[in-house]
């Protein structure tokens, strides 16, 4: 039976149909001569295709749709440029352990040479990303459906190649589909944890006099946030959260926010006073923990599934206990004798609510602001209800410090450390969460690498406001330049009128030069919906305490 109304079953109507078939309902794409046809056929299947003006803006936008749905992400690029274009996102994909499968078109097999012909494979590989070149028709079907477990296994990109020439035959085979991956995913229990490795950590714990709970995204993936409160409450130790996972602990009076590079002051001087931290589903990265910084004087001990000793060049952690994070914790808890208060006092949590992140101050040029007054005009003005996403670059410290947003509702993606990523987030999110207004944070640095998409937002109807810090530079490289006392032209450009770049996409776009008009510029947008750029001047004189650290100025 052909497909659509079309006379001969082709390839690539087989593998269209293979990717329903996994129940892809999102895909995310940029078409050429070698993806274009199989591209269609799963557009007129039911699939929502969204269709962006950059191969690597597919591929950062399918992440994030990842992360937010907890599914597969899908991609489609042609063969090729189109497939070296994803050279960028494909490293932040597999860092941050995310599952995509990306359908790549392969030049021709029937010609001797070929324009766009490369061999795709050592690119996609040397990123950590899995590639499979499909050249037997008879056997795609199965090695889509293999794709697709391997991602979901593996949790990382899976790339599947097929020549386009291969695509356009006639269908010869059976047009049964084997069976979807969900189906064959092995369902698993939770893991508890081993007596021993209870009794153990039990002691550490006794042993220990100061002790904070430090939670990743192993631990919201499993659900441990009401057990990790309950553990810091037992043991009278305190709450932090990894980056990608700020937010669990938003509404704790004991929370110390984000553990790591962007920590606060408060958050630095606690853990400097601990002599444990409990590091529950996190991976305990270089940055993590500051490089070594935020913890010195501190044991750690990791509950996770796949516990490691050595991550990112440094000894991550002391000790061990493997199990799922919930079910550990709440055992770790109920072996333990509660502790009466002696750390988690009113006055502590007192400083913890009021005391700024950064207490740093700099003289502000006029007609500009301090961006940390930007983020807190928003954390007052924003819905509560919204879904924020968070960029990548200097200006990333400080909307990370937005304490009243759950991790629910705030996604955090930096794992390859590069810029330009945000308006694809963003998207990814607004595709995952229809329903939901996404608010994405970003720096004129990063948004222009990619201002393109807004164009994509605008056809495709996103709801997304993108509220931009504009220091009129490369924030980061400006502030290593200066401590460098190195010449700083390569990384100013002046402050770009973003929001009449957004009213050329057709898009709204207001130049805000009072904060006290966002909550009415905030209150108009959720009235109309759409989406619009807010450019907001901000100076390019005040250097976050991670750049500090990192580069003190050169006497």
């Amino acid at each position: 039976m052909s497909d659509a109304g079309h006379d001969v079953l082709r390839v690539y109507d087989i593998l269209a149909r293979s990717f329903v078939q996994e129940d892809v309902r999102t895909c995310f794409s940029l078409l050429g001569d070698a993806n274009m046809n199989f591209a269609s056929r799963l557009g007129e299947q039911g699939c929502r295709m969204i269709y962006v003006r950059h191969e690597h803006c597919a591929v950062a936008a399918a992440m994030a749709f990842a992360r937010k749905t907890g599914d597969i992400g899908v991609t489609t690029v042609t063969c090729g440029p189109g497939l070296t274009q994803l050279m960028t996102a494909l490293p932040a994909a597999v860092r941050a352990r995310l599952p995509l499968v990306i359908f790549a078109g392969e030049a021709p097999l029937k010609s001797g040479w070929y324009n766009q012909g490369i061999d795709q494979a050592p690119f996609v590989t040397a990123t950590g990303a899995a590639y499979h070149s499909l050249h037997l028709p008879a056997r795609m079907p199965t090695a889509i459906r293999d794709a697709f477990l391997q991602a979901r296994r593996e949790r990382r990109p899976v790339v599947v190649g097929v020549p386009f020439d291969l695509q356009d035959l006639a269908w010869t085979g059976s047009e049964a589909l084997p069976s979807p991956s969900r189906t064959l995913v092995p369902k698993l229990s939770p893991v508890p944890p081993h007596p021993d490795d209870v009794a153990r950590a039990g002691q550490m714990i006794g042993e220990a006099g100061k002790v904070i709970v430090m939670a990743g995204l192993g631990a919201v993936e499993a659900g441990a946030g009401a057990a990790c409160r309950k553990l810091a409450e037992t043991c009278d130790g305190l709450l932090a959260e990894t980056l990608p996972a700020r937010g669990l602990f938003h509404d704790d009076p004991f929370s110390l926010g984000v553990a790591g590079g962007f920590s606060s002051e408060i958050a630095f001087e606690c853990f400097g006073e601990a002599d444990l931290v409990i590091a529950v589903g996190c991976s305990l990265t270089f940055h993590n923990a500051a490089g070594g910084k935020l913890f010195p004087n501190a044991k750690v001990l990791q509950l996770d599934l796949d516990p490691v000793s050595v991550n990112q060049g440094r000894i991550a952690a002391d000790a061990h206990m493997r199990a799922d994070a919930r079910l550990g914790v709440e055992e770790l808890t109920a072996a333990l004798t509660r502790r009466a208060p002696s750390w988690r006092s009113d006055d502590l949590a007192e400083r913890i609510r009021t005391l700024p992140a950064d207490s740093m101050s700099f003289d502000i040029e006029p007609g500009v602001f301090d961006p940390r007054d930007v983020v807190a005009a928003l954390e007052e003005a924003l819905p509560a209800d919204w879904e924020m996403v968070n960029s990548s670059g200097h200006c990333s410290y400080y909307f990370a410090h937005m304490r009243s947003r759950p991790q629910s509702q705030f996604l955090t993606i930096r794992e390859f450390g590069a810029i330009g990523n945000g308006t694809s987030f963003a998207m990814g999110v607004a595709a995952a969460r229809p329903d939901k207004t996404v608010v994405l944070f970003d720096g004129d640095g990063s948004l222009l690498m990619h201002v393109q998409e807004l164009e994509t937002i605008k056809r495709h109807g996103l709801n997304i406001l993108i509220v931009v810090l504009n220091d009129g530079a490369y924030g980061s490289e400006i502030h290593k330049l200066r401590a460098e006392g190195l010449p700083e032209e390569g990384a100013v450009f002046g402050r770009t009128d973003l929001a009449a770049i957004a009213r050329g996409f057709g898009l709204g776009g207001e130049t805000v030069t009072d904060l006290g008009s966002l909550p009415d510029l905030i209150d108009r947008f959720a009235k109309t919906g759409g989406a619009a750029v807010f450019d907001i001047a901000v100076s390019d004189r005040v250097v976050s305490p991670v750049i500090r650290r990192a580069h003190p100025p050169r006497s």
